[in-house]
């Protein structure tokens, strides 16, 4: 039997498969409101009907002047979380599980009156200089993401993830290429880490269900001027420390940079690297089109979840289809490793 489309419960959720819609931004809010529209339901709701084990709402801001644009979503108000319980509902009786990411973009935060971030590093030459985040303004971000996340649970959240990644705000306190802080949040990898221990535990804190974090573990600049891979590693080990129940494993974003090329599953290595040393379930992405190929880095152990962004774009059916393949045989992880240099 496929591991990919057998029920499985993982990082603390019950699912059906272990096909996960990856967060993408759908920049499809009307007003500048941050609140969900008709639009969202569409969208999320094909995913549901197309039988996708858990669906992960797009990056959601905590506080106004944390959105990349005025047409992002956002969970600072209760209309806001009113939106999103119905929306939480609806999924539900689709019969999928229900996730969100809550991020604060930090100098990517292009429509923001208040740009802030660890240090006063533009993201490149076209795009405003921030404003050092004080240690006061830091708490108060940290507070917004808790209140973000107890909405987000009272609108009924299988899950909660938090964007450590592809360039946001915490992404930039994690990385020395943008954090030059000398204060208790910047110099070292333990204090570059402190801004999302102190959102990971508080969070905890306040949620028990499933907590996760993104991380990109990659800038594509040499290795001796970014966190080493090593350095990933232990962020990963410090993550199940402070209580997260998995890791989802992407790339870039930090800088106005893209790898030399991309390939089917050009990610999983990273993926594959932070699941040798982090005792966490471990999601995986990068061109994942191929159904025997994410069953391949199942049953290879190389992670523990599949994150499809565009494939049900292309293929509305691809989950129906690669259930289809499975049961006819063809899927298998010899089949796989037979057909290999056709991927």
């Amino acid at each position: 039997m496929s591991m990919l489309l057998s029920p499985v419960v993982i990082a603390s959720l019950n699912l059906k498969n272990r096909v996960v819609m990856s967060p993408m931004r759908t920049y499809s809010v009307q007003t500048g409101d941050g609140k969900l529209n008709p639009l969202h339901f569409a969208h999320y709701g094909a995913r549901a009907v197309e039988q996708v084990g858990l669906v992960v709402i797009e990056v959601t801001a905590v506080e106004p002047n944390g959105r990349t644009t005025a047409r992002d979503l956002g969970l600072w108000n209760d209309e806001q979380q009113k939106e999103l319980k119905k929306l939480v509902d609806f999924l539900h009786d689709l019969g999928t599980k229900v996730g969100i990411q809550l991020g604060h973009a930090g100098r990517k935060a292009q429509d923001s009156v208040n740009i802030v971030a660890p240090s006063e590093t533009a993201y490149n030459e076209t795009t405003a200089c921030p404003t050092k985040a004080t240690e006061e303004k830091i708490q108060e971000i940290e507070a917004a993401f808790v209140k973000a996340a107890k909405r987000a649970k009272a609108a009924g959240v299988d899950m909660i993830e938090i964007q450590g990644a592809n360039g946001f705000l915490i992404d930039e306190f994690l990385s020395p290429l943008v954090n030059q802080r000398t204060d208790a949040y910047g110099g070292d990898l333990r204090k570059r880490y402190r801004f999302l221990h102190e959102i990971v535990t508080a969070i905890r804190h306040e949620y028990d269900g499933s907590l996760w974090v993104r991380l990109s573990l990659d800038d594509y600049v040499e290795e001796e001027e970014q966190n080493k891979l090593s350095d990933w590693q232990q962020v990963g080990q410090w993550l199940k420390e402070d209580g997260a129940s998995c890791i989802s494993v992407t790339t870039g974003g930090l800088l106005d940079k893209k790898p030399d090329y991309i390939y089917t599953g050009w990610q999983v290595p990273y993926a594959r690297a932070m699941k040798e040393k982090v005792a966490l379930p471990i999601a995986a992405s990068g061109m994942l089109l191929d159904p025997k190929l994410c069953e391949y880095i199942l049953e290879t152990r190389q992670a523990d979840l599949i994150l499809e962004a565009h494939v049900f774009e292309q293929n509305a059916s691809w989950i129906a289809d690669a259930t289809e393949e499975f049961h006819e045989g063809t899927g298998s992880y010899a089949d796989f490793e037979r057909h290999l240099d056709e991927i």
